[in-house]
Order: structure tokens, then sequence, then C-alpha cells
């Protein structure tokens, strides 16, 4: 599981819009042109597209070229730089924090942390059954789509998640205190069924909670930002179902 960057400010400004797109507000007593929120929207959805192809395809090679991933768990220089790789997205998200409205130096941190997340993604997926990786894909898939059609939906018609934000930070506290009491205490396929299960619902949460952030909290100017959050929502509960699949196929 990879933490989430912390929230950004509310404080909007005003970006170029495709012309001709109809001025439909995303929410009741939208103050802003939706124009530009709509822009702002296919920008950030854009860029974790490809986030989620780079992903993908970087996933895929180290699936496939078993000698990648035997390199990264059979050799001491091969381990050594496999815990560089687990550790590298937390460093990258410091200079990512302070440039991210830097063009193009965003963007290249960005391409950054998203190969670092997809050979870690990849070294997971490498060493567990092809059922197991089909299920939690297709899963994540519809539950992505499905929840972020509902929150487009809740959020035309007045409904406001942003309450969700101190109750999922506490629940990821509390997914990363289960997690170290397993690794120094393992508590057996159950605990990490129960784990797995847990941590895919606060991330289906936090899914509703970033999209609504995206329609209606999100600056113009932090796309790179937004698309993170959103990208780690991804992620981490496709790793989450992986984690419970895994631990019920075994």
């Amino acid at each position: 599981m990879y933490f989430r960057p912390p929230p950004k400010g509310p404080e909007w400004y005003a970006g170029d819009a495709e012309a001709g797109q109809a001025a439909r507000p995303l929410y009741p007593m939208m103050l802003e042109d939706p124009r530009l929120r709509w822009a702002f929207i296919r920008k950030v959805y854009t860029i974790l597209s490809i986030q989620m192809l780079l992903t993908v395809a970087v996933a895929a090679v180290v699936v496939f070229v078993r000698p990648v991933a035997l390199f990264f768990v059979s050799t001491p220089g091969g381990f050594g730089l496999y815990i560089f790789i687990i550790i590298l997205p937390f460093i990258v998200l410091c200079p990512l924090y302070y440039y991210y409205q830097h063009h193009p130096v965003n963007l290249l941190l960005l391409g950054l942390f998203t190969i670092a997340i997809s050979f870690a993604v990849g070294l997971t997926c490498a060493f567990t059954k092809g059922e197991v990786i089909l299920e939690s894909a297709i899963l994540t898939s519809v539950v992505v789509v499905s929840l972020t059609a509902y929150t487009f939906w809740a959020a035309k018609r007045g409904h406001d998640f942003s309450f969700l934000g101190p109750f999922l930070f506490a629940a990821v506290m509390i997914l990363m205190v289960f997690a170290l009491i397993q690794l120094f205490f393992p508590l057996g396929r159950i605990s990490i069924m129960i784990y797995g299960g847990l941590a895919a619902l606060i991330f289906c949460g936090y899914i509703v909670y970033d999209t609504d952030n995206l329609i209606k909290r999100y600056s113009y100017d932090e796309y790179v930002w937004a698309a993170v959050a959103l990208y780690l929502d991804v992620i981490n509960l496709f790793l989450s179902l992986l984690t419970l699949f895994r631990a019920a196929d075994s």
C-alpha cells in the first residue's frame, strides 16, 4: 500500500477551456465557469489514463520477462534495487510536492513516480496466479468506473463527500498499524483476507472523496496532484483486492 499525497488548498484560478463545451453546472450553486472545470477534469483523466497504460506496460514486462523478476528476488543487488524501487515513490513525492506547478519538471517527476510504482506492481504480480491478477484487474476497473459515475451523479444532485476526509485518513492509519502487526506477528490467512477487504473498502471511499475534490476543490494548476491522488487510489485498490484474492486462493 502506498501513502497518498496530502490534500492541497482550495484556491482557484482560471485556465483555458475548449470552445463549444456546454456550460452545464457540475453541482448546484456552482460559481466558476463549468467549461473551465470540465477542461480541467479532462486534463486530469488524460494524465491518469497515460499513467495506467504505462503501469500496465511496465508491469507486463516484469511479469512476462521472467529474468527481470528473478533478478530482483534471487540476487543481492536485485533485492537491494527492489527495496530502492519500493521507497522511491515516497522520495519522489517530496520534490513533486514543491514542483507540481513547474512544467515540465512536474511531468518528469510524475513519470518517474509512475514507473517506480509500476515496477513494484509488476513484481507483486510476477509471483501471483494469472487468474487472481485478472480477477483483481476486472473488479478494480468495474469499481472505479462505477464509483466515478456515481460521484458525478451525486455531485450534480447536491451531495458533498468532503466529510469523508478525516474518517478515511484515520482508517489508513489503522491499516498501517494492522500491517505492522501482521509483519512482526503474522496472524494467518484469515487476517490477511480481512486486511485486504478493509483496505479495498477504504480506497473505494478515497475514489469517491478524490473524485468529489476533482469536481469541486482542486484548482486548475493542480492537475498533476489530482492525477497522483486518483492514481494511488486505483493502484491501492488493485493491490488490496490482489491481497484478498491471493489469500483466499491459498
